[in-house]
């Protein structure tokens, strides 16, 4: 006999989309339902409320589906009388592009098709390129987990389908393009109607209540180091607006932005809502668009805004990221990096492998790893631009990898000794922004793969 639950669902039609479902969940034992109706391709939108969004519109049959797997867990199920009535009508695709097709077998299609895009949006499968052929929208792309094949789909939304198969990204990019070269373009193509319908659907409740507008906030002058990260999101989408040799497209989940460069060999990625801490930005440059990282560089989230700007401003002009192939870093390069330093009079200290120039002050400098430098297949970092109490304990951070062109680096410490920014001047009432542990290593991004899907 099944033991019983504590945890309550309660199912009900989508208040706006008009297919989707929405759970709201109960009970001292609720998050068991929680991750049940995750694991079944559910979103979490509010406190304990999920919503299924699919895009073959077959929401009520698979919360029918859902609500069974629940009671037979011990997990008491409400569906509202018109869920119930969503679920017992009976409805069919117009135009449908196979009519020989049961019902059945078109939930069967519909599903492959749904799981494809989940996969996409998940970010298990990463679309390399795309085109039009003439009927329907066809792309390339390469399942991430091991032994993951490349793939070649044909459709959109519930036709979506997998129509061939390869061993290698290479392997599925040559042959995609002698077909589509004309048409082809790098990613994702735009999402179609259904799939933004689908986003907005999965979007996060608004359930807060009108609040007083604040006061407008005083700004102060300030070292560049100590300036506020501002608006990262629209500081790239004006990058992208004034640059159109890099093509934006955006995961179907919606936390992550791409910028890929026409040549397919300069990636940024860009993810949103992420804590200050935690890595925001990565940029990877490539040989050839199928061949293994250059050098690479990521930025946390409290990065300020003008740093910013510098390394997509260097980024823009294209001096020497696409073709910045050479050796181990030697004494020259380090000492171009960091000539801005040395003229500013940062103080210089070497401890073991590394080498480090920081202020008078004390909050912001670069360090310098040399055993890092050496070895191009580690994660370690081998340059790292920080500020905040030490290197240890930063409040933001830049790192950057073997190979990272001398002058990007030289741009970023010229911003750190000269360059000056803006910060909300702090109140009485504002308390201390807690500083952060610097990462020891880069973050690990996939690196055959990688080329694929940006970085």
């Amino acid at each position: 006999m099944t033991a019983s639950i504590d945890a309550y669902v309660r199912l009900d039609t989508h208040p706006t989309h008009p297919s989707a479902v929405q759970a709201v969940l109960t009970g001292t034992q609720a998050r068991v339902a929680s991750m049940a109706l995750e694991a079944a391709g559910w979103s979490a939108a509010a406190t304990d409320v999920l919503v299924l969004a699919r895009i073959d519109h077959e929401e009520p049959y698979w919360a029918a589906d859902a609500a069974k797997r629940l009671t037979a867990e011990g997990i008491t199920v409400e569906i509202t009388p018109r869920l119930l009535e969503a679920i017992d009508e009976e409805w069919a695709w117009p135009n449908y592009p196979m009519p020989w097709c049961t019902r059945s077998e078109i939930r069967e299609v519909s599903n492959q098709a749904q799981k494809i895009h989940d996969a996409i949006r998940n970010g298990h499968l990463v679309i390399h390129a795309h085109a039009h052929d003439g009927h329907t929208t066809v792309a390339v792309g390469t399942y991430l987990h091991p032994g993951g094949k490349s793939v070649y789909l044909h459709g959109e939304d519930h036709l979506r389908q997998i129509a061939d198969t390869f061993d290698s990204p290479a392997e599925a990019l040559v042959a995609f393009e002698k077909v589509h070269a004309a048409e082809m373009r790098p990613g994702p193509a735009r999402l179609t109607d259904t799939e933004r319908a689908a986003i907005a659907a999965r979007t996060v409740f608004d359930v807060t209540t009108g609040k007083p507008e604040p006061s407008r906030p005083q700004l102060e002058t300030v070292p560049v180091y100590l300036a506020d990260a501002g608006d990262h999101d629209a500081l790239l989408d004006t990058f992208l607006d004034t640059h159109g040799e890099f093509e934006k497209w955006r995961t179907w989940s919606d936390e992550t932005t791409h910028a890929i460069h026409e040549s397919q060999t300069l990636r940024i990625e860009r993810v949103h809502e992420t804590h200050p801490r935690e890595t925001t930005w990565t940029v990877a440059a490539y040989e050839t668009p199928v061949s293994d990282r250059i050098w690479h560089l990521t930025a946390t989230g409290a990065t300020p805004g003008p740093v910013l700007q510098t390394l997509l401003h260097y980024l823009a002009e294209g001096d020497g990221w696409d073709t910045a192939v050479g050796g181990p870093v030697d004494e020259k390069t380090v000492s171009a990096a960091t000539r801005p330093l040395t003229e500013a009079g940062w103080e210089h200290s070497v401890d073991g492998r590394w080498i480090r120039w920081t202020n008078l002050t004390g909050d912001a400098g670069v360090q310098f790893d040399a055993f890092a430098a050496q070895s191009t297949n580690s994660s370690l970092a081998t340059w790292t631009v920080w500020a905040g109490p030490n290197v240890n304990r930063a409040t933001w951070v830049v790192q950057a990898s073997p190979y990272t062109p001398a002058p990007l680096l030289a741009s970023l410490a010229e911003d750190l000794a000269q360059a000056t920014g803006t910060r909300t001047a702090p109140t009485a009432s504002q308390g201390t922004t807690q500083p952060i542990t610097t990462p020891s290593n880069l973050p690990q991004i996939p690196n055959q793969q990688s080329a694929s899907r940006g970085l």
